[in-house]
């Protein structure tokens, strides 16, 4: 799989994001998430979002309205390869 340029710099123009492509390195709750990064929910919801548009990660239990999972796609973890 070819990297797409235009998603890496998508994601390095936000700190949020990279953070929360970084540590989806297992699947982990947006909650979980803002704990470990610390920062507010909102930031995380709003990154896992923009991410999810572009195919970067995708959600495991979208059927859940709390606690719902995610994880980064293949194109996710050919992009954090770019990151670390």
């Amino acid at each position: 799989m070819t990297i797409d340029w235009n998603d890496l710099s998508f994601i390095v123009r936000s700190k949020y994001r990279i953070e929360v492509i970084k540590r989806l390195n297992t699947p982990k709750t947006p909650t979980q998430l803002a704990r470990e990064i610390g920062v507010q929910r909102a930031h995380i919801s709003r990154a896992l979002i923009e991410l999810s548009k572009r195919n970067l990660v995708e959600c495991l239990t979208p059927e859940q309205k709390m606690g719902r999972l995610y994880r980064r796609t293949s194109k996710g973890e050919e992009i954090i390869k770019y990151l670390e």
